[in-house]
């Protein structure tokens, strides 16, 4: 039984207290009296295990109420106590200390020097905290110290020192840290070490050959090490392991066949690398082998037999994400002690019944999901008795067309996806009723479902935190289950719902709802609004009506808010709260008016807005350039107008839009020149970046882990969804506008744009040369523009561009050849009279020239034959008197130029 509340005051009347022991007892805690208060007289004790009890009340004092109360402790165990804050300099007092326990807190700041004046330290375990800076060299050469943990704490840094013949150093963590790589040669003094455990990028197999000579090794984890080889040979010597794990460390190759010489390995963790081939019966027959884990690889082939398996210890088996295949061996289901049996996403095919499985008693986890095999239940609605233990089940895509009968009697499940099956019908009750004292995670999503039995009756499942019933063909009203999970998933999203009840809200209390593509009518509830754990609500493409409801904007507290393609109308919010908490906005294809109102410069963590093809009236809205996260931001098809005027002196330029990467202004009624200024402000799209970036999106309890954004662009001459959105992703659209004069040569410094749309405006002038410098540029559209003179040679260095269209402008000379430029077709330069060359059939008239020195655009030579025609006309009608003449020349000349802007259809 687990002991629970305050921790009374009354012990500190035990003054002659040596020990104290209150570990593992998660629902103690310290407030009145506090920690110090409790400690306060307890000047004898010697021992204090406090592991998981709540010391958080007590803040950045505990190291202080330590050194000032327990002059004489030597063991410290405070494991999971919510500690913060630095370690005091007063704790330097305890000079008795020999084993400090402080891991799974969020204690801060630098690792202390004095620690390595603690001369009795055997035992310092600083895991899983946030210390930073430079680990002090000398703590390692303490020759008491036999074990030392600073694992999980991405922040701390340092290398390993020179280690002293006389050390007692037995276990030694290093994983997840930012250590640097370098062995000293004095590794080879641990001749006790039989823990080690280290993650760092960098660092080759040269470097780790000296391991093989610390013959006391047991247990041997290596992460993130890039050995870019097959598995080393010299591991073959570490005859004495018990564990080996290589996780992440770029192997490649077949899984060496002396692995079996390790006689003496009960877990074996290859997880996350290159590795090919089949698995070695030699890894299947390793006698007291109990875990396996070789998931995230390339395995293929055929899964070998377990020698014995009524004798072979084995209990967890991890052969996921593979490229396996055959049947899933026989042997497997003799496993008397197999609780773990994760074999998803390979290629396996073969007929199962799922009662073979149930009578491996110790079975609690299995997952089969992902292959091509077909599970069957023959015996399962005939069943007397609990099948197993199962607390963890699997069954995504395996070919079911009905809930397994079984399912009834796994009382005991947590997690159970049944998605991407056939089952169709009725989700009975029983499935709700049976588990609802600890279902966590339930997904039947695509599946053919048309109901939910005794839906909507309110499901009470308490410890629901992801209910994932999206892609069915359920219709009705939205089920509400009544949880009382934190950072749950609710994803009812593509089905035929067609309403929500009124108190719909009030019940959920998840972090992340999705009732997207449904058939969803009328207004939105105002209850969603207090769903005050609700991080995440996503209800587009659906037919909700009225005003966006307010207290969703203006309240703040959501991180994602996307009502897409529904009837929303009226004015954007206005009132939006200081510490708003909006990452998305995504109200693109609704039928907003008025204009974006300014407190939307609170949503200072904004990084995509949304507003596309709705009726906003307002001109360009530069002030949100000091958003400096906002990375997305879409404008298109609205009614806005105007110019984009010169930032200068509107907001400090440090702050103009620093982050952006995607900008669509696209069909509104902008108009005047594009200023060079704007955009030599735009420093996300002028940094080089050489990788694919990081995916826009949010951290959720999805299956994916993930909720991404999605956006609607056009790139490459197509209207394109992007559902994965890349923070390396660098795309502008000023098309179907009203913009005029040249292009600014400024756009040249945006050397990580892959998309460029300034198509259907007036623009005039030369194609800027610099256009050249875009190495990354993918796609570029000018048609439909008054651009003039020739195409410019350097475009060819654009060996990225795979779309190019400048069509329907007055564009002269030889079009340039070389590189992408032989790939495109005469559609992207018809509707240019002055262009000649391949693929055109319009020849130029001598090889080697261009055009003509003294060529003329379309424009140009239209001004000029106006002006001549004037002149000739002005002396011919003199006879008929000056004012006659002028005004005949007047009225011819105002022909030609309505006649020659005719010319240019849109």
């Amino acid at each position: 039984m687990s002991l629970a509340g305050q921790i009374p005051i009354g012990i500190s009347h035990l003054k002659d207290l040596r020990t104290l022991n209150f570990s593992f007892n998660s629902g103690l805690f310290f407030s009145e009296p506090s920690f110090q208060m409790v400690l306060g007289n307890l000047s004898n004790l010697r021992e204090l295990y406090l592991d998981e009890v709540d010391i958080s009340s007590d803040g950045a004092t505990w190291s202080s109420s330590l050194a000032n109360s327990v002059p004489r402790l030597q063991h410290l165990s405070l494991y999971d106590c919510g500690l913060s804050g630095h370690i005091h300099s007063s704790f330097s007092r305890l000079q008795s200390l020999q084993s400090i326990t402080l891991s799974t807190n969020s204690i801060s700041g630098k690792v202390p020097q004095f620690l390595a004046n603690l001369s009795s330290l055997s035992t310092l375990d600083l895991s899983g905290n946030d210390f930073e800076g430079q680990f002090p060299t000398k703590i390692f050469q303490l020759k008491t110290l036999s074990s030392i943990d600073l694992s999980r704490n991405a922040g701390l840094s340092g290398h390993l020192p020179s280690f002293p013949v006389e050390n007692s150093l037995k276990y030694l963590n290093l994983r997840d840290t930012n250590f640097t790589v370098v062995i000293p040669t004095s590794f080879v003094n641990l001749r006790f070490l039989t823990f080690l455990e280290l993650s760092m990028a960098e660092v080759t197999d040269g470097n780790f050959s000296w391991i093989a000579n610390i013959e006391s090794l047991i247990y041997l984890y290596l992460e993130s090490c890039n050995f870019s080889s097959s598995i080393p040979s010299w591991i073959a010597n570490l005859t004495s392991l018990e564990i080996l794990g290589l996780e992440d460390c770029s192997l490649y190759g077949k899984i060496p066949t002396w692995i079996g010489n390790l006689t003496n390995l009960s877990a074996l963790d290859l997880y996350g690398n290159n590795l090919q081939g089949e698995i070695p019966n030699t890894v299947l027959a390793l006698p007291v082998l109990q875990d396996l884990t070789l998931s995230y690889n390339k395995l293929s082939g055929p899964i070998g037999d377990i020698p014995t398996p009524l004798s072979s210890p084995l209990s967890s088996i991890d052969l996921s994400m593979n490229q396996l295949t055959g049947p899933l061996p026989r042997s497997f289901f003799q496993l008397k002690h197999l609780a773990s049996l994760l074999i998803d996403s390979n290629r396996l095919s073969d007929t199962i019944d799922l009662s073979i499985f149930w009578r491996i008693k110790s079975l609690t986890s299995l997952v089969l999901s992902n292959n091509m095999l077909s599970i069957t239940d023959i015996e399962g609605d005939n069943m007397l008795h609990s099948p197993s233990n199962v607390y963890y089940l699997g069954l995504a895509s395996c070919n079911l067309t009905k809930l397994p009968g079984s399912l009834r009697y796994l009382d005991k499940v947590s997690d159970l996806d049944l998605s991407s099956n056939q089952i169709s019908g009725i989700i009975p009750s029983w499935i709700w009723d049976n588990w609802k004292g600890q279902l966590d995670y339930l997904n039947l999503s695509y599946n053919m479902f048309t109901t939910l039995e005794n839906s909507p009756s309110l499901v009470h499942l308490p410890q629901l935190n992801v209910l994932d019933l999206s892609s069915n063909r359920l219709q009705g009203s939205i089920p509400i289950p009544v949880t009382s999970s934190l950072g749950g998933l609710l994803d009812y999203s593509n089905n035929k719902f067609s309403s929500i009840v009124p108190n719909f809200g009030r019940y959920i209390k998840s972090s992340y709802l999705n009732l997207s593509k449904n058939k969803l009518n009328g207004h939105v509830p105002y209850s969603i609004c207090s769903t005050s754990e609700l991080d995440i609500l996503d209800i587009s493409y659906n037919n909700f009506s009225g005003l966006v409801p307010s207290c969703l904007i203006e309240s703040g507290k959501l991180s994602v808010l996307k009502l897409r393609e529904n009837h929303f109308e009226g004015m954007f919010p206005e009132n939006i709260r200081q510490g708003c908490m909006l990452q998305t906005i995504d109200l693109n294809g609704n039928q907003l008016v008025g204009k974006l109102p300014r407190s939307l410069l609170h949503c200072q963590h904004l990084e995509l807005l949304d507003v596309g093809n709705n009726q906003i009236a307002d001109s360009f809205p530069s002030w949100l350039g000091s958003l400096v996260q906002l990375r997305v931001l879409i404008l298109g098809s609205n009614q806005l107008s105007g110019t984009i005027r010169d930032t200068k002196g509107d907001h400090p330029l440090s702050n103009h839009f620093p982050s952006l990467q995607i900008l669509d202004l696209a069909s509104n009624n902008f108009s005047g020149n594009l200023p060079e200024r704007f955009f030599n402000e735009l420093k996300a799209m002028m940094a080089h970046v050489n990788d694919g970036g990081q995916v826009l999106g949010h951290e959720t309890d999805s299956e994916e882990g993930f909720y991404r954004d999605t956006i609607t662009v056009t790139f490459k001459g197509f209207e394109l969804i992007f559902t994965k959105i890349l923070t390396a992703f660098k795309v502008m659209d000023f098309s179907n506008n009203s913009f005029d004069g040249p292009i600014p040569e400024s756009m040249g410094k945006l050397v990580s744009l892959h998309g460029l749309n300034m198509s259907h405006n007036n623009f005039t002038g030369q194609i800027p040369y610099q256009f050249s410098e875009l190495a990354q540029l993918e796609s570029l559209d000018l048609s439909w523009n008054q651009l003039s003179g020739e195409i410019p040679r350097e475009l060819t260095s654009l060996t990225s561009l795979e779309w190019l269209n400048v069509s329907y402008n007055n564009l002269s000379g030889r079009i340039p050849q070389g590189n992408q430029f032989l790939t495109f077709s005469d559609s992207s330069f018809e509707g240019n009279m002055g262009l000649c060359g391949p693929p055109l059939s319009r020849h130029c008239d001598t090889p080697d020239s261009i055009a003509p020195t003294n060529a003329l655009s379309r424009t140009e030579s239209d001004s000029l034959w106006e002006d001549k025609l004037g002149v000739i006309l002005l002396f011919a009608f003199v006879g008929l008197g000056f004012g006659v003449g002028f005004a005949l020349s007047f009225l011819l000349r105002l022909f030609f130029r309505i006649e020659g802007s005719a010319r240019k259809p849109r």
